[in-house]
Formats: structure tokens, sequence, C-alpha cells
């Protein structure tokens, strides 16, 4: 089963892909994207951590995710992604201009041929004015063009508003 858990930030789609993989009842490998830069970065990523229970295996990876995640596949475990925007900003800012197209690629390629069950959390960016600056409306664009390629590789997408999942696509509720 894939997943795609989208919202916007502190909508509770983070603690609801860890309460997706804790029901799961097998083991999770938690894939972090983040680079911990500024202080309030290295904050949310502290607070992230602390969430996670203690025995989840931890793989921080902030350009290679197709990679990790066919490494890290098995049938019987939880791959949870925290956060394909994140991972997206990476790339974007990469040296390698050529590098998004690449990685989106294989991620895109990767996704069908996972065994196992796979949470996806992103954000949804596209629900405001359009943003000054071009990196910014490229960033915006590209999210939204990576989420619609995620919801449509995904059996389940979930929109998350105020801590509440509501149901995309897919019929079963968290």
């Amino acid at each position: 089963m894939k997943t795609l858990i989208l919202g916007g930030a502190r909508s509770g789609k983070s603690a609801l892909a860890e309460k997706i993989a804790l029901e799961q009842g097998v083991g999770v490998t938690y894939i972090a994207t983040a680079t911990p830069g500024d202080a309030e970065m290295q904050l949310r990523i502290q607070q992230h951590r602390a969430r996670r229970p203690p025995h989840w295996q931890v793989v921080e990876e902030p350009i290679a995710l197709a990679t990790v995640l066919q490494n890290q596949d098995t049938s019987h475990r939880v791959l949870l992604v925290d956060c394909i925007t994140l991972w997206l900003t990476n790339l974007l800012l990469h040296p390698d201009p050529e590098r998004f197209a690449l990685e989106r690629r294989a991620l895109l390629d990767t996704l069908p041929r996972l065994r196992a069950t796979l949470l996806l959390v992103s954000n949804e960016t596209g629900q405001g004015i359009v943003p000054v600056g071009a990196l910014n409306r490229r960033f915006v664009d590209e999210a939204g063009w990576l989420n619609q390629a995620l919801a449509r590789a995904c059996e389940q997408v979930y929109l998350t508003v105020a801590g509440l999942p509501l149901v995309i696509k897919g019929d079963t509720a968290p």
C-alpha cells in the first residue's frame, strides 16, 4: 500500500503518518530528508526525533531518495518519507541543475516496484497566492506537479487540516 499524506505547515500530516506506521505492527524505516541548517530547522528536527519510537530505523537522505527506498525495501516493513517538499527544496538548490529531473524520475520509476508499505508526507503548497520570485514560483509549481504524480502512484491520499485527515483517494480512514 502506498499512501500520500498532504497538508499545510503544522496540519498534522507527520503525526498522521507516524500513527499509520505504528498501527502496521511491523518494522519502520523513517527516511528524513531535512538538512539541519539554521537553529529553527534544527529545533524542528529535534521535535520529530523526540516523537519517533526509539526502535524505528532512521535514514537521513536529502537527495538520493529513490536509492534509499530501493535499499530499504522489503515486504512486512513500513517506509515513511518525511518530507517530499524538503527533498524537493534540496534538489532545486542542488549545484547540479540536472539532478532534480534525474532524482524525480528515479523516484517515480521506483514507486510501482516497492513491496513495503510506503507513507509519503508532503506539503500542499498551491492554495495561496502566487509567490514573488522565480525560484519560489518554480518550487510551488514543481511541488504541485510532483504531488499530482505521487497521488496517481498511490492507492491512498489524505489531506490533513487542523489535525484531521480527509480521505482524498481510497476508501479507508486512518
